[in-house]
């Protein structure tokens, strides 16, 4: 067994390139996790997170650039890492006919170990689970059968979890759950990665990276990132928001404008309080009733569109 206890970093990324005939998947991207961190990759659909995880899960080569999970080479090392990660693809893959407890079983047997072996890694997870075991695994619900991948990638108990945008298709409530289990995993020092298209959900991460057409936007704490948003954010509402978005963006005073919720998240290019001046009497001139604007803080997706701007 190769020893890898002298790096700080579980997963490292250098320069990792990859491309589908002309479309650039991934464009020289790198990035690091730290032993027992809670790591995500935000980003759309698109970005490049499902191929990334394929590579780090030692399922597909990169054209360009190395990479390292636990201090093995995803290539020279690819079966000692296998025997290390826990993979859960976006995708459900569990086989659905059978049933939940002949899945688990299964998984255990394939890395040589048994369900009672590791049960107290997955006990808090599984008791939710349990009342159906019996049932085949294409019969439960949504979260139910992100419960089941859960344990069964961890089942061996890995050192390493790919998670690659497992609450995608679950309800508000399954999801906030799932949070709540991997930040339990965290305090077993098992080193998370999980990818996901909620902005909503980067708060819950130590770190995240930005993603976008294949580059990392930005690397950083949810909180940092917040932090360097330098410009100041208004938020815009007024009766009639359907003919709103289209009268602001003719104004050359206002930098950005975007749809948010109820709201429109908007930023000016002079000088703030005299350009939201202007504004207001422009919109009361085009008739526009109930105006509300007022300064807010950023969200991460309000960061998220700036880097990509």
């Amino acid at each position: 067994m190769i020893e890898n206890d002298k790096t700080p970093w579980d997963i490292n990324c250098r320069c990792v390139s990859k491309r589908y005939g002309s479309v650039q998947a991934l464009s020289s991207v790198s990035f690091s996790v730290r032993k027992g961190e809670l790591f995500g990759l935000i980003g759309p659909d698109g970005a490049g997170k499902t191929t990334l995880f394929r590579i780090l899960s030692t399922l597909m080569l990169a054209d360009e650039g190395s990479a390292e999970v636990n201090g093995l080479h995803v290539v020279k090392d690819y079966v000692e890492i296998r025997k290390r990660i826990g993979y859960m693809p976006g995708r459900f893959s569990l086989y659905q006919d059978l049933s939940v407890e002949e899945n688990l079983n299964f998984f255990a047997a394939l890395f040589a170990t048994t369900v009672e072996e590791n049960y107290d890694l997955i006990r808090d997870i599984y008791v939710q689970i349990e009342p159906f075991r019996k049932r085949r695994a294409g019969k439960l619900s949504g979260g139910m059968k992100q419960k089941l991948a859960l344990c069964c990638a961890l089942i061996h108990r890995p050192v390493v979890l790919l998670l690659d945008e497992p609450t995608t298709g679950v309800d508000v409530v399954s999801r906030r759950e799932f949070w709540d289990m991997l930040k339990r995993l965290k305090e077993q020092n098992i080193s998370i990665l999980v990818s996901t298209p909620y902005m909503d959900e980067a708060r819950l991460c130590d770190r995240i990276a930005l993603m976008q057409s294949g580059r990392i936007l930005s690397v950083e704490t949810p909180q940092h990132i917040i932090e360097k948003y330098s410009d100041k954010l208004y938020a815009l509402r007024t009766a009639d928001m359907a003919r709103l978005i289209c009268d602001v963006q003719q104004m050359d005073c206002v930098e950005s404008c975007f749809a948010f919720g109820e709201y429109l998240h908007l930023t000016f290019s002079d000088d703030d309080q005299a350009a939201c001046l202007v504004l207001l009497d422009y919109l009361k001139k085009k008739g526009h009733q109930d105006v509300v604007c007022h300064p807010i803080v950023p969200s991460i997706e309000d960061c998220f569109i700036k880097l990509m701007r």
